[in-house]
């Protein structure tokens, strides 16, 4: 953990408390959120994570933000909550927003023992199980002011199934600086570059997308991400013999050098909270492929700023994929529109006002400026 140094010194006091800081969207969020932050004058945020240490607390250090890992070695490691409230009794925090299931029941149980602290929760997913998230987060939502969402499709997904009411949802959607986004150079000369990025978790569903590379003897595939999945996919690309055209590469810390060189990226969700690695490739001038659900839909225009295709359909996924490779005006079409449609729906300059509006901070410009 870093110095907190003068306390005092600062007029307002916020913790963003998340359940890790692994590799993955919503940490990835909190990083740039908090960076941006901690620019403002009279503004200290400090970062939290229920579990041990991860890769982005690491960049997070790197950019000067004090970091805490709680330590809980398991969602039954009930230790975790008096650590968590002293943590936040000590740093004199008037703001905590927490992210994500786990965090959002810490912060819930904390609540009962801190006073004098404004409470917000932000839920993620459209993802329908495990339900029992969902009858938690139910429970949760009762002991804070707001719950922040990404997208539509997580509102309403909030609504009916964590009984949160339309007033207490915030709707404020993710975001990237278009500055840190250069425009991609892919080799397309040979095999047609794809990629997916993205936890190999079974709700990316990527053996559908091993299953449409069979169907794409012109494109290769290169999967950059970790997660239980890994077996499952594996088995898939052996079993169609595709060892030669598909590659894994495990995790990434960021995505920009994977970006700069795709021809395309790939997204078979079942299902998204927002799809953050869709507007990064849109930022960088890479066509997006995706399936028709909900958090998807929020961000990709179907025809316009990308192509969007029903889930667990490989021929479909295939069919799109190729309409894309073999049709450079389209890609033209779609990259262009998907840049501008960023620039006006996504980037940090609009989105950072919004959050100031939530935290009750002073709107500052310059959200968009290089880090």
């Amino acid at each position: 953990m870093l110095n907190r140094g003068k306390i005092s010194s600062v007029q307002r006091r916020i913790l963003f408390l998340i359940t890790d800081l692994e590799i993955g969207g919503t940490p990835t969020v909190v990083r740039e959120l908090t960076v941006r932050l901690i620019r403002l004058p009279g503004v200290s945020v400090e970062v939290a994570c229920l579990s041990g240490w991860g890769p982005v607390a690491d960049q997070l250090k790197a950019c000067g933000v004090c970091v805490t890992a709680l330590q809980a070695r398991g969602i039954t490691d009930i230790g975790v909550f008096p650590r968590l409230i002293a943590y936040i009794r000590s740093g004199r925090f008037d703001t905590v927003v927490s992210f994500l299931i786990h965090a959002n029941m810490a912060a819930a149980i904390a609540r009962s023992a801190v006073e004098g602290v404004r409470w917000i929760q932000s839920i993620q997913t459209t993802q329908p199980h495990p339900r029992w998230h969902w009858s938690l987060q139910r429970i949760a939502q009762l002991a804070c002011e707001k719950v922040v969402v990404p997208s539509a499709s997580v509102a309403s997904a909030a609504q009916r199934w964590a009984g949160i009411g339309r007033r207490k949802l915030v709707v404020i959607p993710n975001a990237i600086d278009l500055n840190e986004w250069s425009q991609a150079t892919p080799d397309i000369a040979g095999r047609f570059p794809i990629v997916f990025i993205g936890r190999l978790d079974p709700i990316k569903d990527v053996p559908t997308l091993v299953r449409a590379m069979a169907k794409l003897p012109g494109a290769r595939l290169d999967i950059y991400g970790e997660g239980s999945d890994r077996p499952r996919i594996e088995a898939e690309i052996s079993q169609l013999k595709l060892n030669d055209s598909i590659m894994l590469h495990g995790a990434i810390v960021r995505s920009q050098a994977v970006l700069q060189r795709a021809g395309m990226l790939i997204l078979p969700s079942l299902a998204e909270g927002f799809g953050l690695v869709l507007i990064e490739a849109m930022a960088s001038g890479v066509p997006v492929v995706a399936t028709d659900v909900a958090g998807i839909r929020d961000v990709v225009r179907n025809g316009q700023t990308g192509l969007l295709c029903p889930a667990r359909n490989p021929d479909a996924l295939a069919a799109a994929t190729q309409s894309i490779i073999n049709d450079a005006d389209l890609r033209q079409r779609l990259v262009t529109a998907a840049r501008s449609d960023v620039a006006a729906r996504f980037t940090w300059s609009k989105v950072l006002e919004q959050y100031c509006r939530l935290l009750q901070i002073p709107a500052h410009s310059g959200g968009d400026q290089p880090m």
